[in-house]
C-alpha cells in the first residue's frame, strides 16, 4: 500500500459551487447532442426517441442518487472506481475503474469527431487534421489552467445551447400547428400535434426502446463527470448529490421535450430524411429552418461541442491522477498535480494527445464504446451502495434507509442490466478485450494477485 505523505503535495484546489458544478456537467452532456443521436436511436427505437430518452432518464437518475451516496461516504476525484475500491473489494475497483477509464478517455476525442464533422459542413476544402490539431490544443490549454476556468468558458455556451434548442422546438411547433411535416406535405389529419404516437403505439418493442436508451446513455454520461469534481468543490457532500440529480433533471427534460417534437415531425423511418442516420445535426438543422439557420447552428455546435470536450477532458485528467496517486498506475506520470497550475497536467496533455487519434475513428464506433465504459461504472455504483450501507455498515432498520439503501440501487441496477443486454456484439467484445489487458495489468501490479493492490493512505472517509 502506498504511503505517500498528505501534507506537503499540491493539491486540487477547492473553488467549486453547485453552480459551477451543474455548468460543467451540463456542458460535458452537451444538450446539442440530442440533433447528432436522433437518426441512429429513432431508428433503432421504431420511432420512439422520447419514449427511450424517458426509459434512459429514469435509470440514470435512479444512478445519480447512488452516486450522491457513495460521493457523501468517499468524497473522492476517483468516482466509480473509489466507491467500488471502496466499498466492495479493491481489485474490483480497479477494474471499476479500468473501463472507467475506456468511457472517460474516449469522451473528448467524440467532441472533436463532432466539431470536424460541422467545420468539413461549413468548409469542405480544409483538411481535416488543422482542425483536430487546432481543436485539440485549445480544449488542452483550457483545462491546464483549472475547473473554475472551465465552468466560467462553459456557463454561455450552456446557456445558447439552450436556447437554441428552444428556438428549434418552436420552429418545429409552427410547422406541426399548420399540419406541415418533414416531407414538406400538410397533413392535417395524419399526425395530431399532441400525441403518445412519440412515446408508444401499437407498434412499440420494449426491446428497441431499451436499444435506443442504451445509445442516449452517452448522451447523459456528463452527469457521472461531476464526480470526478469532488476534490475541487466546496461543501462537497451537500452540493455533488444535489448537483448530479438537477444536472440529470435538467438535461433529461430538455431531451424530452424537444425529441417529442422531433418525433413527431418526422414520424417515419429517419433514411427517409437523412443520409446518415448517426450523423444527422447537419440534415436536421437544414431541414427545419434552412440553410441559413443550419450555417449559424452549426457554428455555434462547434463552439458547444469544444464545451463538452474539455469539461470531458477535465473529467479523465482527475480520474488518472487518483489511481495514479493510488499507484495502480504510474503515481510518477499520472499522480501529480502541477505545484502553480494546481492541475493534473501531465493527465491533460496525455488525453489530449489521445483525442488527436479523433482522425481515424467513427462517430458511432467511439459512441458505442463510450457506453461500454459508461454502463460499467453505473452498474457498480449501485452495487457499492448496496455493500456499503445496506452490507458493512447494516443501515436497513427503517424504511427509509431500505428504500435509498437497497430499493433504489436495485432498481438503478437493473434498469442498467436492461440496457447491458443491448449493447453491441462488437462493442461487448472490444470491451471485454479492454477489460483483458487491466486484468493482466493488475496481475502484475500485485505480483501475480499475491500482494494487495495499491491504495493511497489517506483518511476513509
Amino acid at each position: 500500500m502506498n504511503t505517500l505523505p498528505t501534507s506537503n503535495v499540491a493539491r486540487l484546489k477547492r473553488n467549486l459551487g453547485l453552480w459551477h458544478v451543474i455548468i460543467i456537467g451540463l456542458a460535458y452532456i452537451q444538450p446539442m447532442t440530442l440533433f447528432d443521436t436522433f437518426g441512429m436511436v429513432s431508428r433503432d427505437s421504431g420511432g420512439h426517441v422520447p419514449m427511450s430518452y424517458l426509459f434512459a432518464l429514469v435509470a440514470i437518475l435512479l444512478t445519480s442518487i447512488s452516486y450522491g451516496h457513495m460521493i457523501r461516504a468517499y468524497p473522492s476525484s476517483g468516482s466509480a472506481y473509489t466507491y467500488t475500491q471502496k466499498a466492495i473489494n479493491p481489485s474490483m475497483g480497479f477494474m471499476v475503474g479500468w473501463s472507467s477509464w475506456l468511457d472517460y478517455l474516449l469522451s473528448p476525442m467524440v467532441n472533436i469527431i463532432l466539431a470536424v464533422l460541422y467545420l468539413e459542413a461549413l468548409f469542405p476544402s480544409v483538411n481535416h487534421w488543422v482542425w483536430v490539431i487546432g481543436l485539440t490544443a485549445l480544449m488542452t490549454g483550457v483545462n491546464l489552467f483549472g475547473s473554475k476556468v472551465v465552468a466560467y468558458f462553459n456557463s454561455w455556451i450552456v446557456f445558447v445551447q439552450l436556447i437554441v434548442i428552444a428556438v428549434f422546438t418552436y420552429l418545429i411547433y409552427t410547422k406541426l400547428g399548420m399540419g406541415l411535416y418533414a416531407d414538406g406535405t400538410l397533413k392535417e389529419d395524419a399526425y395530431q400535434l399532441w400525441s403518445l404516437k412519440p412515446f408508444w403505439d401499437e407498434m412499440t418493442s420494449v426491446g428497441a426502446l431499451i436499444t435506443g436508451a442504451t445509445i442516449l446513455c452517452f448522451s447523459f454520461t456528463g452527469f457521472d463527470s461531476i464526480s470526478s469534481l469532488a476534490e475541487e468543490t466546496k461543501d462537497v457532500k451537500n452540493t455533488l448529490p444535489k448537483a448530479m440529480i438537477l444536472t440529470t433533471l435538467i438535461a433529461g427534460i430538455v431531451f424530452i421535450i424537444s425529441a417529442y417534437f422531433m418525433q413527431t415531425f418526422l414520424p417515419s423511418d429517419p433514411t427517409i430524411y437523412f443520409k446518415a442516420v448517426d450523423e444527422t445535426q447537419a440534415e436536421i438543422l437544414l431541414l427545419v429552418g434552412g440553410s441559413a439557420f443550419q450555417a449559424i447552428v452549426l457554428g455555434f455546435a462547434i463552439v458547444t461541442v469544444m464545451a463538452s470536450g474539455i469539461s470531458a477532458h477535465a473529467g479523465v485528467s482527475r480520474l488518472m491522477y487518483v489511481m495514479g496517486r493510488d499507484g495502480v498506475i504510474s503515481n510518477k506520470i499520472f499522480g501529480k498535480i502541477h505545484p502553480k497550475l494546481l492541475t493534473p497536467v501531465n493527465n491533460i496533455l496525455i488525453a489530449g494527445a489521445v483525442a488527436l487519434t479523433a482522425g481515424f475513428i467513427k462517430l458511432e464506433t467511439v459512441v458505442d464504446l463510450i457506453s461500454f465504459g459508461a454502463l460499467t461504472a453505473f452498474s457498480f455504483v449501485n452495487l457499492s451502495v448496496i455493500f456499503r450501507y445496506a452490507i458493512r455498515d447494516k443501515m436497513v432498520t427503517s424504511a427509509k434507509e431500505i428504500f435509498n439503501y437497497v430499493i433504489v440501487p436495485v432498481l438503478g441496477f437493473i434498469a442498467i442490466f436492461l440496457m447491458w443486454l443491448k449493447v453491441d456484439g462488437t462493442t461487448f467484445s472490444v470491451g471485454l478485450f479492454w477489460a483483458a489487458l487491466g486484468f493482466v495489468w493488475l496481475g502484475i501490479k500485485t505480483a501475480g494477485f499475491k500482494k494487495p493492490v495499491p491504495q493511497y493512505k489517506e483518511s476513509d472517509v
